[in-house]
């Protein structure tokens, strides 16, 4: 990793049963690192742990995931190479309904990014390498989602609007999922991470 330019950590207080999160993240010039644990009800109970590197330009190299609840566990190794190419791997044991961990790595072509289900933190890497916090814009993405807590990974088309800065001096962004009808208005603090995400959580004791 390049040197550090900062480390945080944060806890978002999720709504709808998406329950907690508590995230280390470590913020480097064009980089970041993170190792986070979460629980959640919705729609089953569980535990989840990840870790989450990126190389340069906040482009994702790895997502490990573990998630386990009552008689079921499943893990995912998510990997990106420089080239372009993801890989993944996944295991599951237990019964629990949800669908099958893990999936095709070609449906996720030409994305940069992953997107963990319900973890605000994966929103910060397209608007750090787009300089979001500061420039205007309206950009396309394509990311790597990966369902939580099944770990089904999945194609995810993306819209990013900058909206300018709210009186409390947070930068907004309107995030659009381009497969569904969710729209929500997402605030982003100075480092980029996400401090307000209506319909999911917010950080608590910022």
């Amino acid at each position: 990793m390049s040197v550090l330019q900062r480390h945080r950590t944060v806890a978002w207080d999720k709504e709808n049963g998406y329950g907690v999160e508590l995230v280390n993240v470590e913020l480097g010039a064009d980089r970041l690192a993170a190792t986070g644990v979460a629980i959640g009800w919705d729609p089953v109970p569980f535990h989840l742990e990840f870790r989450l590197e990126t190389g340069p330009d906040w482009v994702t190299s790895a997502l490990e995931v573990r998630s386990r609840g009552d008689g079921w566990g499943r893990t995912l190794e998510l990997r990106r190479t420089d080239g372009g190419a993801w890989t993944i791997e996944a295991t599951a044991n237990g019964d629990v309904d949800l669908e099958p961990p893990g999936g095709d790595p070609a449906a996720v072509a030409g994305a940069l990014d992953c997107d963990l289900g319900n973890c605000p933190l994966t929103n910060t890497m397209p608007v750090l390498r787009h300089d979001l916090l500061r420039r205007d814009g309206s950009l396309d993405f394509v990311m790597a989602f990966v369902t939580v807590p099944g770990l089904a990974v999945r194609r995810s088309g993306q819209r990013y609007t900058t909206l300018g800065a709210g009186a409390d001096g947070l930068r907004r962004i309107e995030y659009r999922a381009l497969d569904s009808t969710f729209v929500s208005e997402l605030s982003f603090d100075a480092d980029g991470l996400c401090v307000d995400y209506p319909q999911l959580g917010r950080i608590v004791g910022r």
